[in-house]
C-alpha cells in the first residue's frame, strides 16, 4: 500500500491581485504580475477580464513585470 507523505512545511498564502473572466460559465483567471497586457483578454474564451483578488501561495515572477517590458 502507498501512503502519501505529509508536506513538511505549510504553503504561505497571501492576497494576490488577479484578473478573472467576466463570463459566468468560464473559470479563467491569471495573476496580475504574470499578464502581458494592462487589460488582458481571457486566454480560454477571449472575453474581457476584471480585476479581483484571491488567496494564493506566494509565487515570485523572476522576469519582473512583463507589462513593463512591452513598453
Amino acid at each position: 500500500m502507498y501512503f502519501r507523505k505529509k508536506q513538511d512545511e505549510e504553503l504561505v498564502k497571501e492576497s494576490t491581485a488577479v484578473w478573472t473572466c467576466e463570463q459566468e460559465d468560464c473559470k479563467g483567471w491569471m495573476r496580475d504580475n504574470f499578464s502581458f497586457e494592462d487589460e488582458p483578454k481571457c486566454p480560454i474564451c477571449s472575453s474581457s477580464m476584471k480585476r479581483d483578488t484571491k488567496m494564493l501561495p506566494v509565487l515570485a515572477n523572476p522576469t519582473g513585470d512583463p507589462k513593463a517590458q512591452n513598453k
